[in-house]
């Protein structure tokens, strides 16, 4: 379980032995690899998540994250 004033991509690089910056950069490559897909379905689901800018970032995919979950009930999930 989270601490209660832990983040969730601190605890990533917590459990991976990391620092939360290369947690963010994994994170984030991970996106631009979903925002650039060949498949273009799967390209439009991460085309969905909201952004300031040309690509989301981590936290914007984390608040995204967050909020289909809620939106569809599973907010047991938030708590593993």
């Amino acid at each position: 379980m989270l601490e209660k004033e832990e983040h969730l991509f601190e605890r990533l690089a917590r459990e991976r032995n990391i620092t939360v910056e290369e947690m963010r950069a994994i994170i984030s490559a991970r996106i631009e690899k979903g925002w650039n897909d060949p498949d273009l379905e799967k390209r439009a689901q991460w085309r969905k998540i909201p952004c300031t800018g040309d690509i989301p970032t981590p936290d914007e995919w984390l608040q995204y994250c967050l909020k289909q979950l809620k939106e569809e009930g599973r907010e047991d999930l938030l708590w593993l």
